[in-house]
């Protein structure tokens, strides 16, 4: 057709991938994290809470070896997305994020523990997935949208 744009063909459309480097590596890791309160209870109830939440974590992120590219936190739990190397221990990364988040959390909002039973203020499971670059906007956009989605269900009355 006169006039009209075609596509170049797929071979030619080339991915564009923000690559990191090591000393012997180029690598792209991405994670989405979710862990959640332990028997989603409702302990981020108050968005001083969640900010303190998102605060500690990015305070962490350094002396983890992690980047931290999104993060949001809902009522009974936490989205984060990051990024880091391929010599990154992953358990390492969750665990420590989880014991010392509760920690704070606990210590500098004691009204929380009215929410748990016992000591445990995390979910012992979690989830984690490995993303890809082509869906990482979208995928950013999902994480910092949680709360907008918690308040709209809030909105919705039940019948």
């Amino acid at each position: 057709m006169v006039g009209s744009k075609r596509e170049p063909p797929i071979w030619r459309r080339a991915v564009k991938y923000k690559l990191d480097r090591g000393a012997h590596s180029v690598y792209s890791l991405h994670y989405h994290l979710v862990i959640v309160v332990k028997y989603r209870r409702k302990a981020l109830y108050d968005e001083v809470i969640r900010e303190r939440l998102k605060e500690i974590i990015w305070e962490m992120s350094g002396a983890l070896g992690i980047e931290i590219l999104a993060q949001e936190p809902a009522e009974d739990h936490m989205h984060i997305l990051f990024k880091c190397a391929p010599t990154t221990d992953l358990t390492k990364v969750v665990n420590s994020i989880k014991g010392a988040s509760s920690r704070r959390i606990r210590q500098e909002f004691p009204q929380t523990k009215q929410f748990l039973w016992g000591d445990s203020f995390w979910s012992d499971s979690y989830f984690i997935a490995s993303t890809g670059q082509v869906s990482l906007d979208v995928l950013m956009q999902y994480v910092e949208s949680q709360m907008e989605k918690v308040e709209h269900e809030k909105r919705i009355p039940t019948l």
